[in-house]
């Protein structure tokens, strides 16, 4: 799969942002926002964004030759 390039704190701030996007999904009926919200809970379960690979940062405290083991 991927290689790991989002921290615990980024993958918290994710999840919650996931969470809140759900609920306005919910609240307003919105597909884009659910979408969203998707979007964001996978990239924190799978600690992978692909915005940070694209530019290459990596807030993972795991170096490299040790991650995805």
């Amino acid at each position: 799969m991927f290689k790991k390039n989002i921290g615990t704190t980024d993958r918290l701030l994710r999840l919650s942002f996931g969470v809140v996007l759900l609920a306005l999904a919910w609240w307003w009926s919105s597909w884009i926002l659910l979408a969203c919200a998707l979007f964001c809970f996978y990239e924190a379960l799978a600690s992978w964004c692909v915005y940070y690979q694209l530019i290459g940062k990596n807030s993972c405290p795991i170096s490299p030759d040790k991650r995805d083991r």
